[in-house]
């Protein structure tokens, strides 16, 4: 799919990269200047195609805020950003171990949950107590979007059973494997595979893991994002790594494909909203955090993204009960074995991943 635009109501389009600056400067706001945080506005930083731009249209319309949305692709290039402090976000919606490092480098406020009453009210206990682990007491961050990674594999390229990240290493797939381009990602599926966690920062099990990831590539057709999507849903592929809310998304479109959450673990990742420290706009970040919370929006945006939702309001107004008991979409975690959720390892564990995984790529 491309990315979709959004028109806010004085006419500028909110798309992602280096269009988005020039764009709105010649709208009169650019998230780049402290001069366009005026009171009426609220400028959010989020993953590509993540929400449902009548949702944005609809908060614009009951609050009068306008809403300026930049996009990104992955963790490692939203953090530099907002580090350096150049773009001045109100929103943005990090994943787990990323919020860690957020919080530990002291980037993120906290949030007034007065504001947002409905982020208490409507998401699930279980979601605030896996945020637990990267955001202790649940002072920084609201659960937005939550699931698995597992394998999608198309029934009629591949003999199955397919229950093991093995299956991403037969010759006999040559070609035809995608794996996600993300270092912890494909990191992730090389240390579950050999028994390791995946937050592991142990430099033989990490070097174990390079060498199996290095004597895959040869294997593999590409390294891809969004795209493992689109190939999948057009037979490109036999075989990708991929998010669970993708592989909703993809079985509607192509009913011979299937997912799966291998024997031997995977991540179950929370993207959560966060209020960086510089944020100009904080009440009205807060307003938009609350507004996302709310069960009829949170329905229109995994009816959108696919991918599942804390909010258990939302949820129980899924009017499809097949979705609504979808075992992708809302797993029961209790009978899979060495589940993690991604943790913030340190500026050294992220220098060794990261000095791996060139070696895997310069291969």
């Amino acid at each position: 799919m491309q990315k979709r635009t959004v028109i806010t109501k004085l006419g500028c389009l909110a798309v992602t990269g280096t269009l988005l600056a020039g764009l709105l400067s010649g709208c009169g706001a650019s998230p780049a200047s402290s001069d366009s945080a005026q009171n009426g506005e609220v400028v959010v930083y989020n993953w590509g195609e993540y929400i449902d731009p009548d949702a944005l249209e609809m908060f614009e319309e009951e609050t009068g805020i306008r809403v300026i949305y930049d996009e990104f692709e992955t963790n490692e290039i939203m953090y530099p950003k907002v580090e350096a402090g150049a773009s001045q976000y109100d929103v943005i919606c990090p994943s787990d171990y990323m919020i860690q490092k957020m919080i530990d480098n002291d980037l993120l406020q906290e949030l007034d949950f007065t504001h947002i009453p409905n982020a208490k009210k409507n998401i699930g206990a279980q979601y605030w107590e896996q945020s637990e682990q990267f955001d202790p007491g649940n002072k920084y961050s609201v659960p937005y979007c939550w699931g698995t990674v597992g394998i999608l594999y198309n029934k009629t390229m591949v003999q199955e059973p397919v229950d093991s990240w093995s299956v991403l290493w037969e010759e006999q797939y040559a070609d035809n494997i995608l794996m996600q381009d993300s270092v912890r990602d494909a990191f992730m599926v090389a240390l579950k595979l050999n028994g390791n966690s995946m937050n592991s920062t142990d430099p033989d099990e990490l070097a174990a893991a390079r060498d199996l990831l290095i004597e895959q590539k040869p294997l593999v057709q590409a390294y891809v994002i969004d795209q493992v999507r689109d190939k999948m849903i057009g037979g490109e592929a036999a075989l990708g790594v991929i998010y669970s809310g993708e592989a909703i998304y993809t079985q509607r479109e192509n009913p011979d494909l299937e997912y799966v959450i291998p024997k031997e673990g995977t991540n179950v990742w929370i993207d959560s909203w966060v209020i960086p420290k510089n944020a100009p706009n904080k009440e009205n970040a807060e307003a938009f955090i609350d507004f996302m919370c709310r069960p009829d929006i949170a329905l229109m945006n995994f009816d959108y993204i696919t991918y599942s939702t804390p909010n258990d309001a939302a949820r129980e107004l899924i009017e499809d009960e097949e979705i609504r008991n979808s075992s992708i979409a809302f797993p029961d975690l209790s009978q899979y074995e060495n589940l993690e959720t991604f943790r913030y390892l340190g500026e050294e564990g992220d220098e060794l991943y990261n000095e791996m995984w060139k070696e895997v790529k310069s291969k």
